[in-house]
């Protein structure tokens, strides 16, 4: 039998869960992500200054050397020197339009919920305790949720309070991951 045939209503309910719960987390309690960002100082200016060069969206460093070994020239040196040093990430002007963003996010959801199942499965037989299965899944859908989100702030200086926060809301959604499948688990 197959992980979908087994356990599709644990893996679709605790996505929703997990989509309601971002929802709250996100809309709801707006003083808890608040902080995630800084306004940038003189942002008018910033734009206007930006604007001609019609930056495609995508990822950027700057300053940015083409190997290793440009990294020890005296120019790279200078520019590092002199700054503005930044990776930043440029986004479509219609961003804000959330029905894509919100259909991914619940995907990713899925996801995250298919391979806490596929874990669990593979770990636990059938007629697993509730407290084993809350481990397992758990455990498994806080790696999917906030495993990779510490590397940001270790090598792209992200604000640590920020990747705390995000590791928070995966323990969340892990925790609503892992209670619905320790609930609906196959006896």
């Amino acid at each position: 039998m197959t992980v979908l045939h087994i356990l599709w209503m644990p893996i679709v309910l605790s996505s929703v869960f997990v989509f309601v719960a971002s929802f709250i987390l996100h809309m709801l309690l707006p003083f808890w992500h608040k902080s995630d960002y800084r306004k940038m100082p003189d942002e008018d200016k910033v734009m206007d200054a930006l604007r001609p060069f019609a930056i495609p969206p995508g990822d950027y460093m700057m300053p940015l050397c083409a190997s290793p070994k440009d990294m020890k020239s005296p120019e790279y040196l200078e520019k590092m020197k002199k700054g503005p040093v930044m990776m930043a990430t440029f986004l479509p002007s219609d961003c804000m339009a959330m029905g894509r963003n919100l259909a991914l996010w619940f995907v990713y959801v899925l996801v995250i919920s298919y391979f806490s199942g596929y874990v669990s499965l593979h770990a636990l037989a059938v007629g697993a305790t509730y407290r084993h299965v809350f481990r397992i899944a758990g455990t498994t859908a806080f790696l999917g949720f906030a495993g990779a989100l510490w590397p940001f702030s270790i090598w792209y200086r992200r604000s640590w309070l920020t990747t705390i926060k995000a590791t928070i809301d995966g323990l969340i959604y892990a925790g609503l991951v892992a209670g619905t499948f320790g609930w609906l688990w196959p006896r």
